[in-house]
Formats: structure tokens, C-alpha cells, sequence
């Protein structure tokens, strides 16, 4: 079927989209402020790492469907492996996945190329860079993807040569990242931190006029100017004190850093960026509002409406573009999240003694949730010590004595 499809663009032809936001999606616009440059804040590299690890961390096993509701690993299909263990030949199964939801929450996309076994089964899947890849569509509607090699040449991909993920979309094809997105709250936040580093950098001193009685010329003020500078700018400077003589005054014009709030702008910034990427603050370290008591509902809340969206991002994207309609019906991906919700020791003893009470769960399933090994059911019997037989007794003789019949 691909083979026929490509075959047929070639008459048909094809043509770029004209809509500018199809175009990778890669960089946040004003002031040349990049992903990279947003990553530079610890905030969204917080974010961006606890999702993605958490992410990547997690189990994606994929399952084949057994009966009416039951199901079993299904070990022995090639995507178990490509999803489990390695996807290609660089690199793990967490460093694909880590590395994919990363370009994801950056940049709003992430790609990798499927590699095809000669079964059409799929075998490999190899990320492609952001910056490099270039999102077209068809005539027949369907997409095509440009990617450009680190020599400028181009190839072509069809849709279905190419694993993709996006973040929530303005049309449906391409994703926009949160940055992207709010892209003034980002800027802000740099702005604040360009201006500490700037204020730091010149001992904490803020900017002023030196006032003179006298008029100087372009020559007095540059050789002023410079060695003020010299003197007094800079942290190795910091302390020293300024000699004013022939009635020259220095005067302030800048906001101290307590009039404009520095340090409360700085934690409001934290706040926003984590309110973007929807990250409890007490996950990426702010634990102004954190204690022991809201701890674990913190990572429940966390699990669920932070993570859930981004892992059926993954499993709906692994059945759209690495299953055929045939392989659908019998197997699907799925996270085992049961180790991020079970809670602490206390709270898991009583989720698991009342599932054993109501009996909708077993010894062993408890068992295996906790990463312990089957109870061996046999040897256990055997090693029971036996119970003494006791003899039918009459109603007035004690049980175990014997009567002796005449």
C-alpha cells in the first residue's frame, strides 16, 4: 500500500502547505529567545525534566488482547522490543522516550523515521532533529515530511515512515509547545534573571548620573566614564568606596531591587512556568506550599492531570502510526503507572488487605505489584506440617480415646 501511494504522488505531485505555522514549530518568536535559551531557566528545565523522565522511566509494554477482557504481554512481536528495551541501535528505550517528550514540550513536536523489517513489522525508530524537519502536505491531504542531512541535502518522507508526537495544535497537524505558546511569560522570566546577573555582575550597585558643577567635554566625560568603571563596576569591586571631589554628586535612577520586587517577580516566575507545563511547584523544588501531609497527593495530582495527557499522547500515537488496522484489534500500548499511585507503605497495606477482603484480587497479583515472586503454592503444601486425625467419638466418650469392646 505505500509503495502504491508513492507511486502515485509522483503523478499527482505535491506542494508545501501555505500556512506558516506548519513550519517546524522549533523557535520562540521576539527577541531571538530559542527553546534553548527557554531551557537556560531552571523552572521549564525542572518541568521539562520531571515529565520526561517520569515518562520515560514508566513502563510502555505493549499488550495483545486475549478472550473478551483479558490480555498478556505480547513478547514475541517486534514493537515489544522496539518500545521496551532499544528503539535503535544508539540508543535505550528511556533515552528515545526521554529525548522525544523532551522536543515535544520545547518545540510542540517530536519525530522519529520507522525503520520496516521485510514483514512490514516495524524495527526500528530513529529521532529526527526538530530543526531539521519540515512539516508539507500532500494533495491527496495526507502529510510528507522534508528532512534536511547536516550537508543541506533534502529527502522525503511519507506519513507513514514517520512516528510523530505533538502537543495540543492550532490545525490538527502541527503542535504548538506551552513556550511557544506563552511566550511572554517566558521572556519575563529572562528578563529577570538577565537583570540580577547584571545587577550581581556590577557589585549590586544600580545605575546613576554623576553630577558635575561644570560643563565637560566628549574627551573628560569618556576618560570619566571609564575609569568610574574601572573602579567600581563589577563584583571583584564591590565595597569600595567612591572619592568625589570639585563638587562632583552621585545620584541614583534606577529602582532598587527591593522597590521592584526582585525576589517576589523571581518566585512569581516560577509559578507561571509551572503553570504551564500544569507541574505541582512542589515537584520542581518550590516547597513554599509543600509539607508531609499534601506530599503524596502532590504526586497523585501529578500522575493525573499532568502526566495522563502525555502518555495517551504516546500510546494513541504508537496505534495510529506503528500498527497496521489488522494489528489494532489484537494489541495495544499501555503505561504501568500502578508504581506512582500506590502511595506509601501504610496506604498500600490497606488499598491491598481490602482488594484481598473483596477478593477482585490475588496473593500473587498483590505480590507482583510489590516486585515480589509468585508464592510457589506446591512446595508450600508440602512443607505444611500434617494435622492429627481425629477419631469419631460417641457422645460421652472424649475425642482421641479409644473404647476397648469386651
Amino acid at each position: 500500500m505505500r509503495l502504491i501511494t508513492q507511486a502515485l504522488n509522483l503523478f499527482r505531485g505535491e506542494q508545501r502547505a501555505i500556512n506558516p505555522s506548519w513550519q517546524g514549530a522549533a523557535l520562540i518568536a521576539g527577541n531571538g529567545t530559542t527553546a534553548g535559551k527557554a531551557e537556560s531557566l531552571s523552572a521549564v528545565y525542572a518541568c521539562v525534566s520531571a515529565i520526561s523522565e517520569t515518562i520515560a522511566s514508566l513502563p510502555l509494554i505493549l499488550y495483545k488482547r486475549v478472550d473478551d477482557d483479558g490480555r498478556e504481554r505480547a513478547k514475541g512481536h517486534p514493537l515489544y522490543r522496539v518500545l521496551h528495551d532499544q528503539p535503535n541501535e544508539h540508543q535505550t528505550a528511556l533515552e528515545f522516550r526521554e529525548m522525544m517528550q523532551a522536543m515535544v514540550l520545547l518545540r510542540g513536536n517530536a519525530h522519529a523515521e520507522i525503520g520496516r523489517g521485510a514483514d512490514g513489522q516495524v524495527t526500528t525508530l530513529t529521532p529526527l532533529l526538530n530543526d531539521r524537519v519540515t512539516t508539507l502536505q500532500l494533495p491527496n491531504g495526507r502529510l510528507a515530511y522534508d528532512v534536511t542531512d547536516g550537508k543541506g541535502n533534502v529527502r522525503r518522507l511519507l506519513q507513514e515512515e514517520v512516528f510523530h508526537l505533538r502537543h495540543r495544535s492550532d490545525n490538527g497537524l502541527v503542535g504548538v509547545a506551552p513556550i511557544t505558546a506563552s511566550r511572554e511569560t517566558v521572556q519575563l522570566a529572562l528578563a529577570e534573571r538577565e537583570h540580577g546577573t547584571s545587577t550581581f555582575s556590577n557589585g549590586a550597585r544600580l545605575s546613576g548620573i554623576l553630577k558635575f558643577p561644570q560643563r565637560l567635554s566628549n574627551d573628560q566625560s569618556n576618560q570619566l566614564r571609564n575609569s568610574w568603571e574601572s573602579q567600581h563596576a563589577g563584583g571583584a569591586n564591590a565595597g569600595k568606596t567612591a572619592i568625589l571631589q570639585e563638587g562632583v554628586e552621585y545620584q541614583t535612577v534606577s529602582m532598587s531591587m527591593e522597590d521592584s520586587e526582585y525576589l517576589a517577580s523571581r518566585q512569581f516566575s516560577v509559578e507561571e512556568i509551572a503553570r504551564l507545563y500544569r507541574v505541582p511547584p512542589t515537584i520542581i523544588g518550590d516547597l513554599r506550599h509543600g509539607n508531609y501531609s499534601n506530599s503524596v497527593e502532590m504526586n497523585r495530582v501529578f500522575v493525573v492531570h499532568t502526566l495522563r495527557r502525555h502518555m495517551t499522547m504516546w500510546e494513541q500515537a504508537i496505534s495510529r502510526s506503528l500498527l497496521t488496522d489488522a494489528g489494532r484489534r489484537m494489541y495495544f500500548a499501555e503505561h504501568n503507572v500502578e508504581g506512582l499511585l500506590r502511595g506509601d507503605s501504610t496506604n498500600r497495606a490497606d488499598f491491598y488487605s481490602k482488594a484481598l477482603a473483596d477478593k477482585w484480587m490475588t496473593v500473587d497479583e498483590v505480590r507482583q505489584l510489590e516486585n515480589l515472586p509468585k508464592i510457589d503454592h506446591a512446595q508450600q503444601d508440602q512443607a505444611a506440617p500434617a494435622q492429627p486425625a481425629q477419631d469419631e467419638a460417641g457422645p460421652d466418650q472424649v475425642p482421641g480415646t479409644h473404647t476397648k469392646t469386651q
